[in-house]
């Protein structure tokens, strides 16, 4: 199987693989590509346009898919992400923060390039700036790839006859590296999930606290944008996103049950603001099990949108 007959194809595949979600890095073998298309073993033109045609194939898609089902594929991607943590709280702050432009640098960013995409689609945004935009992010993010590699060509090169000088020893080693990388990653993901484990309080406790006449104090730490796609909140909820928390402390009432909530996998968001919280002497605060999305189903009130 020689470079210039099946390069190009693995090229484009590694890179349609990376933008769908699958753990297989792809700025790696653009660099390589670069270096390699620089050496006239590869067409750099037809690298540059078929890595872009792949971005825009899964960012479609992506988009399509957020089109139709909303906020619920978000929550789907951050449960199964490998950061779940960031997926939840730092990829929509940067949403926000940036808007829909965000899709010209969201492949830079780790987690952000899998949601922006199906983010654009849930707000709607139009197809036609969704492709423009899509378009030239694809575009700087395998444009850089490909001339990192033709920067550092000779560099490439010799590193490449080195590796197939040990053959297979440089395919385990790679293998390797890239099974430690997402075992390291599972391996935080589920130290992060421990750390969710503190108490939580079910909805139908809350709604008997509430009934009592207890009076607890209810926060939704839902981002803007997550509360935007899904406007609706549980009746006298305090809104306060996770970013905005530390400004907030000395708002707080210390003589009242805190109880959080969001609409993000375990409640992931809910869990850290309940960690902030009591790491500045916050006595009785806790997570509502379940979210927002619990609650709904069990059939409570909410004020805001159906």
């Amino acid at each position: 199987m020689g470079i210039g007959q099946y390069g190009l194809m693995i090229v484009v595949l590694n890179v349609l693989l990376d933008q769908i979600g699958l753990p297989v890095p792809a700025v790696p073998t653009l660099i390589v590509a670069g270096a390699i298309g620089a050496d006239g073993q590869m067409p750099l033109a037809g690298l540059f346009i078929g890595s872009v045609i792949a971005c825009l194939v899964a960012d479609c898609g992506w988009f399509l898919v957020g089109q139709k089902y909303g906020i619920r594929v978000l929550k789907t991607l951050c449960k199964i992400s490998l950061e779940p943590d960031s997926c939840v709280s730092q990829t929509q702050l940067r949403f926000e923060r940036w808007g829909v432009n965000s899709l010209i640098i969201a492949k830079f960013i780790p987690g952000l390039a899998i949601i922006a995409p199906p983010m654009a689609g849930a707000m709607r945004i139009g197809w036609m700036r969704f492709v423009a935009l899509s378009t030239c992010g694809a575009a700087l993010w395998v444009g850089s790839g490909l001339a990192a590699g033709v920067l550092f060509k000779s560099q490439i090169v010799r590193l490449l006859e080195h590796m197939n000088a040990i053959g297979g020893i440089t395919g385990a080693g790679v293998a390797s590296l890239l099974t430690g990388y997402i075992a390291y990653k599972w391996w935080e993901r589920s130290r992060f999930y421990k750390m969710l484990r503190m108490a939580r309080i079910s909805v139908d406790d809350l709604y008997k606290l509430i009934q009592a006449g207890a009076a607890p104090l209810i926060i939704d730490v839902r981002s803007s944008t997550a509360r935007a796609l899904e406007p609706r909140w549980i009746p006298g909820a305090l809104h306060v996103p996770l970013q905005d928390v530390a400004d907030r402390l000395t708002d707080l009432p210390r003589d009242r049950d805190i109880i959080l909530y969001c609409t993000c996998p375990s409640e992931a968001s809910a869990a850290r603001v309940a960690k902030i919280l009591m790491n500045h002497g916050f006595k009785t605060v806790r997570p509502l099990h379940g979210g927002l999305d619990a609650w709904v189903a069990a059939g409570y009130a909410v004020e805001g949108g159906p």
